[in-house]
């Protein structure tokens, strides 16, 4: 895994861009299933399909794709040592040539409870409002996905409405919630 420069800067974390040899982390993603609903995957994925995610979706110029990362002190601005960074999370950012692009978060279990998943979507937003024209940004996420629904809470984000039973998950239909956060909320902060 070689993780990109560095985007943004954060107290703790770091925003790199994601490179295709970061698959074998980004199959991970597909194992989650909240995380993989987020891309609108149904199922898991070879190592070899996920590197077909990067180059198709990562890739494109209408999404963004960022990991999160726990740099060492020495770590380089340009394509870190695999024990010089830490990637703690993955913010994806699809149609963000649009008025209203939408988040997907995911955070590895490992890595929850730190503080990690609030602080990386903090850093994606400030990369997206001074990149791009948004002027709201949105999340949908699974009601019993509680972890991720609290990490856009934290950051600002409000339940703007639901889609009744529209994911199957957990053996179940469950409803999504969709989060939404304007900039001018964003930057009044």
């Amino acid at each position: 895994m070689i993780p990109g420069p560095i985007l943004e800067v954060g107290d703790d974390l770091v925003l790199r861009t994601v490179e295709r040899e970061d698959a074998a982390f980004l199959q991970r993603l597909f194992t989650d299933l909240y995380a993989r609903l987020g891309v609108h995957a149904g199922g898991h994925k070879s190592e070899a399909e996920v590197e077909e995610f990067v180059e198709e979706e990562v890739e494109d110029d209408d999404n963004a794709a960022y990991l999160a990362c726990v740099d060492g002190e020495d770590a380089p601005y340009d394509h870190p040592d695999d024990d010089e960074t830490t990637p703690v999370a993955f913010v994806f950012a699809s149609h963000v040539d649009r008025d209203r692009p939408g988040l997907v978060l995911w955070v590895p279990e490992e890595h929850r409870g730190e503080g990690y998943g609030a602080a990386a979507i903090d850093l994606a937003l400030k990369g997206l409002f001074r990149t791009y024209d948004a002027h709201t940004v949105g999340a949908e996420v699974l009601e019993g996905d509680d972890y991720t629904r609290e990490a856009f809470e934290t950051v600002g984000f409000t339940d703007e409405g639901r889609g009744r039973e529209v994911w199957f998950a957990e053996g179940a239909y469950q409803d999504a919630v969709e989060y939404g956060l304007l900039r001018e909320e964003w930057e009044g902060r």
